[in-house]
């Protein structure tokens, strides 16, 4: 088969798979691959005199030639179509893409084995489609073929796998792919090292995890936010919090590049089974390490606060916010509103909410691991659904509290009636 290299270009494989997805639509395959002449002979100027010689073919005299799978390229070759580098990706994507992967195969060996400059993005989206269907020995084909034959392709074809693998679960075979990586040389850098621990956050055990996490602090490679959140995640979901506490420890307290996230999650784990002292003590550990407390900090100890009914605290922690500048969201009216309301209290409310704007527009802004830990209150949760199907309206805090003491009010009397 002949051949001619030529430059890919990404708008050029893209306009072939257009004009395939619309000839797909309604008609048979050997139909779409003529079309798909018709086209190329038209988009690809290197090939174009090749095709515009057969533009005044019969073309409906291929039809009997190609009605088995299998044979297209080489019968449209026989009839003078010569595809170029664009048009086969584009057509062995459409057959990956398409279950056809047989034809697939044929194509991409015709691909490796050429002189074609291999497109990355081509044989990315190829190993896409092959692991969307399980064909993981496939993928592992195409690894080694390109170490064979783009060697300079190597570093970015492992890296693509092994997010797949792990984003599918795949431990296992992600870990074989990292070990066949690094046996050639590849070093695993940060971000492919915090996925890495992300993803047995997600598929593994809480030991598999914890090993994950040793062999990334071996290495000497720092745990990002992302990899500090997953993790977090993993031990809350398993409620041990006891854990928590001593990974966020041994993560470093004292880090700066991750914000507040350490200590908010600290307090968490604190405030999970309202240990109100430890809840207390590692706040204040936490100003004296020169940390500001944010919004979710505040919010912490407001919803624990209003929980165990500590109001001298809960107001204690709103003046604390207000001297720091701090906006309280939905949650923080929340904690105050549950809090008097559960306790029959509410015609205390108006004096409870004193040193708040209630005349401001109603925000949510608390990071929502709190509610992964603490749950949502009542307040929050039917003014959240209220919000949500009133996007266009600006609500205030002030009308938020108006309705739902009314709902309360109706539901008491409700109660009292039966």
């Amino acid at each position: 088969m002949m051949i001619h290299p030529v430059k890919s270009s990404s708008s050029l494989i893209r306009s072939c798979m257009e004009a395939i997805s619309v000839l797909s639509v309604t008609q048979p395959v050997e139909i779409k691959l003529i079309g798909l002449k018709t086209f190329c002979s038209h988009k690809n100027s290197n090939v174009r005199c090749s095709a515009q010689k057969d533009n005044h073919k019969d073309f409906a005299s291929i039809i009997p030639n190609l009605n088995r799978k299998g044979t297209h390229i080489h019968r449209l070759e026989s009839k003078s179509f010569v595809p170029d580098n664009s048009t086969m990706s584009a057509l062995m994507l459409y057959y990956a893409n398409n279950g056809f992967f047989h034809e697939a195969n044929s194509i991409w060996h015709e691909i490796i084995n050429s002189s074609y400059n291999l497109d990355i993005d081509i044989v990315m989206a190829l190993i896409d489609a092959y692991i969307e269907s399980g064909l993981f020995d496939e993928v592992i084909q195409v690894i080694n073929q390109i170490s064979l034959r783009h060697p300079q392709l190597q570093y970015q074809v492992y890296a693509h796998t092994i997010s797949c693998f792990g984003n599918i679960g795949e431990l296992e075979l992600m870990e074989n792919t990292i070990q066949d990586m690094v046996s050639k040389g590849f070093p695993v850098d940060s971000t492919m090292g915090n996925a890495y621990i992300m993803y047995y956050s997600r598929f593994g055990s809480i030991p598999m995890m914890e090993n994950a996490y040793k062999r990334l602090k071996t290495s000497g490679i720092l745990i990002e936010k992302d990899g500090i959140r997953a993790i977090s995640l993993a031990y809350i979901k398993d409620k041990k919090f006891h854990s928590l506490g001593n990974f966020l420890r041994d993560v470093g307290l004292g880090r700066r590049n991750s914000g507040n996230l350490l200590w908010n999650l600290l307090l968490l784990s604190y405030a999970a089974n309202f240990k109100m002292k430890s809840l207390q003590r590692e706040f204040l550990n936490m100003l004296e390490a020169g940390f500001e407390p944010d919004l979710t900090t505040f919010n912490i100890r407001a919803v624990a606060f209003s929980k165990m009914s500590l109001f001298w605290d809960l107001h204690l922690s709103i003046d604390h916010m207000n001297h720091n500048g701090v906006v309280p969201d939905l949650v923080t009216y929340g904690c105050v509103v549950d809090a008097y309301l559960d306790r029959r209290l509410g015609r205390n409310l108006d004096f409870a909410l004193r040193k708040m704007n209630v005349n401001d527009s109603a925000i949510l802004l608390t990071d929502e691991v709190v509610f992964e830990v603490l749950g949502k209150g009542d307040f929050q949760s039917s003014m959240e659904t209220l919000l949500e199907f009133n996007r266009g309206k600006r609500w205030s805090y002030k009308e938020l509290i108006g309705i739902y003491v009314k709902k309360r009010y109706r539901s008491n009397q409700v109660f009292w009636n039966y």
